[in-house]
């Protein structure tokens, strides 16, 4: 951000929403913000400042500050968010999870119990010497934490000025702080990402779905490679961002889903050789980190693919409660070992159909959709066909909501409701016969959920169908896509649509006018 602020001298119906003020015919109005003020725009906002003083005046300053810039602020909220999260998850970190501590105290981890299932306890190496389930960069990230447990553990027990614990809780807490300053990654790439809208990243720092699931796996890997990526996009460095999505498809699979909504973006905009660059980019990087394991230890390797392929509706997906109320739907009941081939060939048509859908969207919408819009529209409608929706799962759609729609009233109803679900599954793998719920509560908590979710897709789809109400574009004169890269403000060369679209020069005056 600049020094000094550097917005134009303009009334009080410009960007930002600001208090209406009569200026005397020989004043100059003061100079307006370079950046939109959250407290002039959003409800939420303008009732939380009440408790520090009240929105931000009109005749305030921003860009001036010497060390609290936004950045720095929404860092401290993410810092704060992860230290409450940790405190929620301390009493599972010591591996004694005696009285099934891990759901009463919902803290469980996949972390601690993996410690020694895969034998990082023991010093073996993922999917050289154990089958992991994961894809192999968080395998690596499991080994990484491992490896600096292990150098802790040896000089506390040797030179005595550092406290011991066991070997457990140490890989525990040392995988805690990998993953915080992977959170602090996503709100960085968030802020990159949200162009005159830097407060928005704030809608990371003190995101309840980061409170509840930061510590819960390894996904904020995928998601801040996936997050550095988009980032990288949009500052046009396309190999950059190749090998960032890359990587967090050897992370995660999800990513993929980044890349084709890039895809149909240039095929609107007739920008495809930076698309290839980044497609052929991500594709190395990938291979880069997965041949050599495929090569090693092919068994290993391919377990993670493997076991997506016949593991059954995972009880957090809407096919595990059509299952629960209709048990001969789809393959029923299935013999152990036996692959769901009818659900799994279900769910392949559907991802194709929402992927078809939302390629429909992009070409046919009267303005190219920011690609944040797109991203958040297949990752959710992947999520929700998905056979699997691990609650920890909300953490690859939140950067992906916030840049879509940052609205805090509509985020933090959803992500409560992802929190609920957390909450009564811990209950529900408690037992209703120790202080648990019956499955019926369990399953009213994803469907509302998914029908929280459902809405804020439908929001989004509204603002791609009707830009004039997206507030990204509405909130700066000429905004198109702060994510767009090459994209931003680019004309259209192909769409579905018959009319004319606008050169670069009228694109940007018809955003304005929103």
């Amino acid at each position: 951000m600049s020094g000094t602020p550097t917005g134009p001298s303009v009334p009080a119906d410009q960007p930002g929403g600001g208090p209406e003020v009569s200026v005397p015919p020989q004043v100059a109005a003061p100079p307006w913000p370079d950046r939109v003020v959250p407290t002039w725009t959003d409800p939420v906002a303008v009732q939380a400042s009440e408790a520090v003083g009240g929105p931000w005046g009109r005749h305030a300053v921003t860009g001036r500050a010497l060390f609290w810039t936004p950045l720095r602020v929404c860092l401290l909220f993410t810092v704060l968010v992860l230290s409450i999260a940790w405190a929620k998850q301390a009493p599972c970190a010591n591996g004694d999870w005696s009285g099934s501590k891990q759901y009463t105290h919902l803290c469980y981890n996949d972390a601690v119990p993996l410690f020694g299932i895969h034998g990082l306890s023991t010093g073996e190496v993922p999917y050289l010497d154990s089958a992991v389930e994961y894809p192999v960069l968080s395998g690596g990230l499991m080994q990484l934490a491992a490896v600096i447990a292990r150098g802790y553990d040896g000089l506390a027990a040797g030179g005595g000025l550092l406290p011991e614990s066991v070997p457990v809780q140490t890989y525990y807490v040392v995988t805690c702080l990998l993953l915080s300053l992977l959170a602090l990654l996503v709100t960085r790439g968030v802020l990159g990402l949200s162009g005159r809208r830097p407060w928005d990243a704030a809608m990371i720092g003190l995101s309840p779905v980061l409170l509840f699931y930061a510590f819960t796996n390894w996904d904020l890997l995928a998601v801040a490679l996936t997050t550095l990526g988009m980032w990288a996009w949009a500052r046009q460095r396309p190999v950059v961002a190749g090998v960032l999505l890359g990587l967090g498809i050897a992370a995660k699979l999800y990513p993929v889903l980044v890349i084709g909504v890039l895809l149909v973006l240039c095929l609107r905009a007739g920008r495809l050789r930076p698309w290839l660059t980044t497609a052929v980019a991500a594709g190395v990087a990938w291979l880069a980190v997965d041949l050599p394991i495929a090569v090693l230890a092919p068994g290993k390797w391919a377990r993670f693919f493997e076991l997506n392929g016949t593991r059954p509706a995972n009880p957090e997906s809407i096919w595990a409660i059509a299952l629960h109320w209709f048990p001969g739907f789809l393959d029923g009941p299935l013999a152990e070992g036996e692959s769901p081939t009818v659900l799994n060939a279900t769910v392949a048509v559907l991802l194709v159909l929402c992927a078809a859908g939302v390629a429909w969207l992009a070409l046919a919408a009267p303005l190219r959709p920011r690609l944040p819009q797109l991203a958040f529209l297949l990752v959710a409608a992947f999520l929700l066909v998905n056979k699997v929706y691990s609650p920890q799962y909300a953490l690859w759609l939140l950067p992906l909501a916030v840049l879509a729609r940052p609205r805090w009233r509509s985020l933090l109803l959803w992500q409560a409701t992802e929190a609920l679900v957390w909450t009564l599954t811990m209950l529900y793998y408690l037992g209703a016969d120790d202080r648990g719920v019956d499955v019926e509560w369990f399953y009213l908590a994803v469907g509302l959920r998914d029908v929280a979710l459902l809405l804020l897709m439908a929001l989004v789809v509204r603002e791609v169908w009707h830009p004039d109400t997206d507030l990204v574009r509405r909130s700066w004169p000429g905004t198109d896509d702060p994510a767009g890269g090459v994209l931003d403000g680019a004309p259209d060369v192909w769409t579905l649509r018959r009319r004319v679209q606008p050169a670069r020069a009228s694109r940007s005056s018809v955003i304005s006018s929103a």
